[in-house]
């Protein structure tokens, strides 16, 4: 087996027609800015944080509505690749030095180099983008979740607070987490960002919402949102800086929720 993921990455995957919308969004989000274009179409840039490694890309997409992947940076690509295909991942591309993978229930991922990041970015503006989470339909769930335990074997892959959640969590140090979701209908595996909030969900919504983004539905735990390319997120209640959930503020029976 590959050594582990050494860092990992969140993409923001959204239309090119929308992709400078989205950057300016997302850099005042996380109040990073753009390196410069790479990629044959000038497709991918990184956002980057001052004082700290870079854990979120965003991509132009030139097919369908756009959503979220992950970027996992190993020292042994062809190792690692090796490992996902094992565990039943399909490779959807293969270029120089780098993979895109299909996990079994779809979901694109990357397996890249790693070039010694170890420095986690920032809390800003209250929020910090933590999470790529998965949303799972329920006939291939439960592959989903082995697939991802078993490819990263030195994270914690445990059930969520929730029945529908299942939490695949990287050790200490690393930027980006995985939520996997079961929808309650069968439709296609689909990636979406999440922002730990803390107590400050509506304080971050509402400076989301200046920067353009739209409300679409808010939960005890967590708060829907729409950026201004149509692309949706969640604001989440778990701590900004540890990732843990909150403590409840209601009934001690009651459960929190793993967003």
């Amino acid at each position: 087996m590959s050594r582990p993921v050494l860092w990992t990455y969140a993409f923001v995957d959204r239309p090119a027609r929308h992709f400078e919308r989205a950057c300016d969004f997302w850099t005042a989000v996380t109040q990073t800015s753009l390196s410069e274009p790479r990629g044959e179409q000038g497709e991918f840039v990184t956002l980057l944080p001052k004082d700290a490694d870079a854990g979120v890309k965003v991509q132009a997409v030139t097919e369908g509505d756009g959503g979220a992947h992950l970027d996992l940076a190993v020292e042994d690509v062809p190792g690692f690749v090796a490992t996902a295909l094992g565990l039943g991942a399909e490779t959807a591309a293969a270029h120089d030095g780098w993979a895109v993978l299909r996990s079994p229930a779809g979901q694109l991922f990357c397996a890249v180099p790693w070039h010694g990041e170890y420095v986690r970015p920032p809390v800003v503006a209250g929020a910090r983008l933590d999470q790529v989470c998965l949303d799972v339909p329920p006939s291939v769930y439960e592959s989903e979740v082995a697939f991802w335990g078993g490819l990263l074997p030195d994270w914690s892959s445990r059930p969520g607070s929730r029945p529908e959640f299942h939490v695949v969590e990287p050790p200490r140090g690393l930027p980006i987490r995985i939520l996997l979701q079961r929808l309650e209908a069968e439709r296609a595996v689909h990636g979406h960002l999440d922002l730990a909030c803390g107590a400050d969900i509506d304080a971050v919504r509402a400076h989301h919402e200046g920067l353009g983004a739209q409300l679409v539905a808010r939960h005890p735990h967590w708060t829907v949102m729409r950026d201004p390319t149509g692309g949706l997120y969640c604001l989440t209640g778990r701590d900004a800086h540890t990732g843990g959930l909150p403590r409840p503020v209601t009934r001690p029976s009651e459960p929190t929720a793993d967003r």
